[in-house]
């Protein structure tokens, strides 16, 4: 409830790079974003059914719950933990219609590393990706491994939203392209 109602004080600007993906995705963020950008992702896509990658570690428990809340599926494990139970319900959830959220540098580092998943399942699936990343001027920060952000009460956000399409390009290549678009505009 916290979450939502800090969403509702923020004056948000957004930022379109691209045209917004209609259908499925594959939707990634810094795990340091994860307090606005689910809440990017619902406004700007409320009828996509969406399925996130969250980890099994205790503090993926509060959000699992906030996601769900949110109407997102949580799918627990991460490349460190149910690395291939994840991958299945994954695929699974991408053959049923739903789109999918991944932090790339989740469950724990280091901030703004790649991990293989977004990738992996982007190129597997053939799906786009869409980048949500914010900026702000007004926030907290926490000391923790992804400096997570908090903006205060009333601040203004500037969104910003990018497709991209990986085909075509090696896991390697496709991964140093999408690190390089998601820093772009990574507080």
């Amino acid at each position: 409830m916290l979450m939502k109602l800090l969403w509702f004080t923020y004056r948000k600007k957004y930022h379109f790079i691209d045209k917004p993906i209609e259908g499925q995705c594959i939707a990634v963020t810094w795990h340091s974003e994860l307090l606005i950008s689910p809440q990017v992702y619902k406004k700007l896509r409320p009828k996509q059914k969406t399925a996130a990658i969250i980890s099994q570690h205790h503090d993926g428990e509060f959000i699992a719950k906030v996601f769900s809340f949110l109407n997102i599926l949580p799918l627990r494990g991460s490349s460190r933990k149910g690395a291939k139970a994840v991958l299945m319900s994954a695929i699974k959830s991408l053959k049923e219609g739903y789109s999918l959220m991944i932090t790339p540098d989740g469950p724990k580092g280091p901030r703004y590393s790649m991990s293989d998943g977004a990738v992996a399942l982007a190129l597997r699936a053939n799906l786009p990706i869409m980048i949500v990343n914010y900026q702000t001027d007004n926030f907290w920060q926490l000391k923790s491994w992804d400096k997570f952000v908090i903006p205060k009460p009333f601040s203004t956000l500037n969104i910003y939203h990018q497709c991209i399409t990986l085909s075509n390009m090696s896991k390697e290549e496709a991964k140093k392209y999408l690190q390089k678009q998601m820093l772009t505009h990574a507080l």
